[in-house]
């Protein structure tokens, strides 16, 4: 079975999010059941990181989408990557999505409808004249025309797509579709049209032969009017026929803090001389004062959907209890510049670094007692899982992915709604749990014993892949 795994981050090469994670881990669990191939716009620090790419074939210019060439490389396990060569769409500095200072590119219809177009070609064997696919499997509103541009060439590929999350749905003028060379048919109310714009999420909503998401919670979320952001209605005419399907992400085996080389001493549960020793090295990184009370982390991008706002909010009362918090990310400059503000006035119990490098995150999980997450949303969240195999209690809002991984009061702490006085509540618990020695070790051996891997989540995928296909299912 030949899946064309359609993404535009992957941790071996370019992260903006959780996107990337599963687009370096999902694929390779897959690789046990199909012949998965990974499609990558050739951002500056992805080709920067092959010595070698095969040139395979070129794209036309398509409307006002220029002519391109499609490469191939692999990884350094042999995971086959194409890479859509285009240095004035791709070349530029910032991340995949916008500029240095944050702001979207204007021409992102043009770059991800190029993108889409070509997944399209690539998987119909247009490009590759030794490969082609059997399904695309899309993610995100960035992939997400690629069936569309499969529907409107007549090729009948079935295709999986993924909603990581609903909130970002690839928005434009209705002017982009001449730019993208969609028919104008295909603007309407049942097609790309989306309150007078564009919506290439939407276009995927409507075309692709299925569509998950990352947890059968979020699944049913996004079929109401509070989390649909507008698509409730479509989501949930695609549910009722079947054709919504929630998978939970998982994460990789090197999330063992037994073996995590980057930590400051590796530990296994019931260790705690060893996660001390990473809390000693997270204080002293940070410059915050020695102490006995609990270090809460935030491991996360600083943007309103996280709910940093209520974090800024309990940050005193925390710090006033005897705790401590330690904050690595990026995202909205308000929320940036608020942490930094809030380290300035105490330093020795407030640690910032914006940014985010994986190594040090690692660290912060192990050296924490407690991980902060008073999401508003969370399609699956990865740091709850991250957070606990590292013995690190989650403190996360009951909704989407939160709500399935975490268990209250056994692995961590769930609060009800997304607001101060629930969030606090759960606070409070984790700093009496924090008192209560006995309760805290079992809690944190629970939490480490829990397994995320990627197996039962690449199992599922391949059924769902089987079922579009109309093919068997078969043992691994």
């Amino acid at each position: 079975m030949r899946v064309l795994f359609v993404t535009t981050e992957m941790d071996d090469f370019i992260r903006v999010g959780g996107l990337a994670a599963v687009s370096a881990a999902l694929p390779r669990a897959l690789r046990a059941f199909t012949d998965i191939r990974i499609m990558l716009p050739g951002y500056r620090d992805v080709v920067e990181q092959f010595t070698h790419i095969h040139v395979l074939g070129h794209l036309p210019a398509m409307a006002e989408m220029p002519a391109c060439t499609l490469g191939v490389a692999g990884t350094r396990d042999g995971l086959p990557v194409y890479i859509l060569l285009c240095p004035e769409l791709y070349d530029r500095p910032g991340n995949p999505y916008g500029d240095e200072n944050g702001q979207d590119w204007p021409d992102n219809d043009i770059r991800f409808g190029r993108f889409a177009s070509a997944a399209a070609e690539l998987a119909a064997g247009r490009l590759d004249k030794n490969w082609a696919a059997d399904l695309i499997h899309a993610n995100d509103w960035q992939a997400a025309l690629a069936p569309a541009y499969l529907a409107w060439s007549g090729r009948k590929i079935p295709s999986i797509l993924t909603i990581h999350n609903l909130a970002y749905q690839g928005l434009f003028p209705k002017e982009s579709l001449r730019r993208i060379g969609a028919p104008e048919n295909s603007f309407h109310i049942d097609g790309l049209e989306f309150y007078d714009k564009l919506s290439f999420l939407k276009g995927g909503l409507v075309y692709a032969s299925h569509l998950t998401t990352v947890s059968a919670t979020y699944a049913r979320e996004i079929t109401t009017e509070e989390l649909g952001c507008g698509l409730e209605g479509l989501l949930r005419i695609r549910s009722d026929a079947k054709e919504l399907t929630g998978i939970l992400n998982g994460i990789d085996e090197s999330w063992d803090p037994r073996s995590c080389e980057h930590l400051a001493q590796q530990f296994a549960p019931g260790d705690w001389h060893g996660k001390q020793a990473n809390a000693d090295y997270v204080r002293k990184q940070f410059g915050l004062a020695v102490s006995r009370g609990p270090m809460f982390a935030l491991v996360a991008r600083l943007v309103h959907q996280k709910g940093i706002d209520l974090v800024l909010s309990a940050a005193d009362e925390i710090v006033e209890a005897g705790g401590q918090i330690v904050v690595t990310g990026s995202g909205e400059p308000r929320f940036e510049n608020a942490l930094v503000e809030a380290h300035r006035r105490r330093p020795d119990a407030i640690g910032v670094t914006i940014g985010f490098n994986d190594a040090q995150a690692r660290r912060i999980f192990a050296g924490s007692d407690f991980t902060l997450m008073p999401s508003r949303f969370e399609p699956c969240g990865l740091s709850q899982m991250y957070a606990q195999r590292f013995g690190s209690l989650p403190i996360g809002h009951q909704t989407g992915g939160l709500a399935e991984t975490i268990k209250d009061g056994e692995t961590g702490f769930l609060f009800e709604r997304p607001s101060m006085d629930s969030f606090l509540g759960g606070v409070r618990r984790a700093f009496s749990t924090f008192s209560a020695k006995d309760r805290l070790d079992a809690m944190r051996r629970s939490a480490m014993a829990r397994s995320f891997s990627w197996k039962l989540s690449a199992a599922l995928y391949d059924s769902l892949y089987r079922k579009t296909l109309g093919r068997p299912t078969v043992a691994a």
